[in-house]
């Protein structure tokens, strides 16, 4: 396995802060509404995350260093526990399991809905990041992972209702997302060893 010790410092630095958190709402650390913070807190690190994982690439192309696409597939099922915490807490903490509760949640806040479409997404891109999917899809594997940006999107619309009145904490967010879209786009994909004066580097296969 390359990067040993990189991959178990990503791996202890993203399990540490659902640990963290619980233990806190355990502890009524987080304030008179524990349950609701910690939902928010899971649901905000499911879209750090997803950042984070999306700039793994960008990252490779502009250091030339392997080391970040070694870690990209262990933060994409990271970014995918967080949002099974999220999801878990939501219905532990708001619902209280109690199911007859989600019809009228979803009536008065439809923005779940938008939230579960990420999730179902999120829930595609984890069970396909294995090698033997990328075997059985060929090249559709590649189409099926560029779902990751409309997953971000869903994610931003999804925070954007909740936040509303508060909105540059999202915009700082939203606009880290346009620049690694933009990214995305050939032409500036070609440009950027150009810049550096670098040659092209190789993409590794996923981890």
């Amino acid at each position: 396995m390359r990067f040993p010790f990189w991959r178990i410092g990503v791996f202890i630095a993203a399990a540490i802060w659902p640990m963290l958190w619980l233990y806190q709402a355990l502890e009524d650390l987080l304030g008179p509404d524990p349950g609701k913070v910690l939902v928010d807190r899971l649901g905000l690190g499911t879209l750090v995350l997803l950042l984070i994982t999306l700039s793994m690439t960008p990252l490779q192309k502009l250091t030339g260093w392997a080391g970040w696409i070694a870690v990209r597939r262990q933060l994409g099922l990271w970014c995918f526990a967080y949002v099974v915490l999220h999801l878990c807490s939501y219905m532990a903490f708001i619902l209280g399991f109690d199911w007859s509760q989600l019809a009228v949640e979803l009536r008065k806040r439809p923005y779940i809905i938008v939230g579960a479409l990420g999730f179902l997404g999120l829930l595609a891109l984890a069970v396909t990041s294995n090698r033997y999917s990328q075997r059985r899809l060929g090249s559709r594997w590649k189409k099926l992972h560029r779902l990751a940006y409309v997953i971000l999107g869903l994610g931003l619309l999804h925070m954007l209702w909740i936040v509303r009145a508060d909105l540059e904490e999202w915009a700082v967010y939203a606009s880290i997302g346009a620049v690694l879209l933009m990214l995305r786009i050939p032409p500036v994909t070609r440009r950027i060893p150009r810049l550096l004066g670098k040659k092209p580097v190789l993409q590794e296969k996923r981890n």
